[in-house]
């Protein structure tokens, strides 16, 4: 599905190598403050030809707002921003054009649709990645006014991964680095790692640590929409993510449950295993996850596949690709974890009779 969200939506638009990447986002409320330098400034963290580490297509990424907002201030009206493409080499793919390129979506999208655009991967790049930042960088705007961040980060690069404790990771390093390192101590060696897999012509994997912090207590939907899984489920949904992990995540199923319990002294939490989540509802603690990319498939390296008539055939590519997907992908999976926030945030205005009455001023 290209729309998401349940009370505050978007919906994304675009293709690597089309005329532009764009979103239509839907539920934001009347009267929020839009910061058009915020929206730019988060375009520009995940925009690709910054440095050696990422892919060196060269775009703007300068975003248009096109509706949803007057003087300022948001309307109520759906807010629709697009991104023009600017930068496609299109003639990189006309080699492969019948060919599917291993681990890409070319293959089953095929299957699925019979129709293939092999420019880029169309629909199936990362390049519709603009959008969701897009549409994040407006849900952190509603956050702010409640003093609610999200922070995301580097903390492993291929096998070369912190031994921090979660507490201990710098965000504000992060904020600086050119690969968003979360390890002062490893960022030289996240940077060494990337170039190796990239002057080898291959590509390496990646792993994000993501926390919000300030979120209130009782957020999410019990049972079939809940919070932990409506993160997993945005998570799992980005290009090249394939685990999730929140709180303890695989290593609570290590453990016994009086390792793994949260107890708690004068109300208040002694410890965070469970990430700041419990019955699928926030508990007030910083909500703790960590997301896992593969390596990026387009790669320089031969490789064998097959064609549109089933015939065995070698893979060649050219053209320019992240050798970290990971790197980028961490902007993304921020954006990600700010829209669900904020759509939890939306839904539980009227989650109870007492907060009906709030609004109304009974």
């Amino acid at each position: 599905m290209n729309t998401f969200g349940t009370r505050l939506k978007f919906t994304s638009f675009g293709e690597s190598h089309g005329k532009a990447v764009g979103c239509v986002i839907d539920g934001i409320p009347a009267g929020l403050k839009f910061d058009f330098d915020f929206l730019q400034a988060e375009l520009d963290k995940r925009r690709p030809g910054l440095n050696k580490f990422a892919t060196q297509r060269k775009e703007s990424d300068e975003a248009l707002v096109l509706s949803g907002v007057f003087d300022g201030i948001c309307t109520g009206s759906p807010i629709a921003i697009v991104v023009y493409n600017e930068n496609q080499h299109s003639k990189d793919y006309e080699n492969i054009k019948d060919i599917f390129r291993p681990s890409h979506a070319d293959f089953t999208y095929f299957h699925k649709y019979g129709v293939r655009d092999y420019r880029g991967g169309g629909r199936a790049s990362a390049r519709e990645s603009v959008a969701r930042v897009a549409a994040g960088a407006v849900a952190a705007m509603l956050l702010k006014e409640f003093d609610i961040s999200v922070l995301s980060g580097v903390f492993g690069v291929g096998t070369c991964v912190s031994a921090l404790k979660n507490e201990e990771f710098d965000f504000e390093n992060a904020s600086k680095s050119e690969i968003f390192a979360l390890d002062t101590n490893l960022e030289e060696k996240f940077k060494e790692e990337i170039l190796n897999a990239r002057n080898a012509k291959d590509s390496v994997g990646a792993s994000v640590f993501t926390r919000v912090k300030n979120l209130k207590k009782g957020l999410g939907e019990p049972l079939y929409d809940k919070l932990e899984s409506k993160l997993a489920h945005a998570l799992m949904g980005i290009n090249a993510v394939k685990a999730v992990e929140i709180g303890e995540g695989i290593n609570s199923s290590r453990l016994r449950a009086s390792q793994n319990n949260d107890l708690m002294r004068d109300n208040t939490f002694l410890s965070n295993h469970s990430g700041g989540l419990q019955g699928g509802l926030s508990n007030g603690e910083d909500i703790e996850l960590k997301t896992y990319f593969k390596p990026t498939p387009s790669i320089f390296l031969p490789q064998e596949s097959s064609n549109l008539y089933g015939e065995n055939v070698i893979c060649e590519l050219k053209g320019r690709h992240d050798p970290c997907v990971g790197v980028r992908g961490s902007v993304v999976v921020n954006a990600m974890v700010r829209l669900v926030v904020a759509d939890c945030l939306l839904l539980h205005a009227s989650a109870n009779l007492a907060n009906l009455k709030k609004i109304y001023g009974n």
